[in-house]
């Protein structure tokens, strides 16, 4: 008898690509690539700040109708600052 696993919905979107043929193997390059960029966006500091309470009743809105949270977004503000 096999034993039932239970999968996330991310995961059996996966599942349903991977039986669709819709996932491909990427060059060695490329995975390095992306490996690259992830460790670059890895956050590994914290920071604590004030800002004006209406900003960030503005910014929690804004990071609501995109669908991310808050603190994500404002980690995506200054990352793109920073550059």
């Amino acid at each position: 008898m096999r034993k039932s696993i239970k999968l996330t919905k991310q995961e059996k979107e996966i599942e349903n690509a991977l039986m669709a043929g819709e996932l491909v193997d990427i060059e060695s390059e490329e995975l390095e690539r992306i490996s690259q960029a992830i460790a670059r966006r890895r956050k590994d500091a914290v920071l604590n700040i004030r800002i004006n309470s209406q900003d960030l009743k503005s910014i929690k809105q804004k990071a609501k109708k995109l669908g991310i949270k808050y603190q994500t977004f404002i980690s995506e503000i200054l990352h793109k600052i920073a550059l």
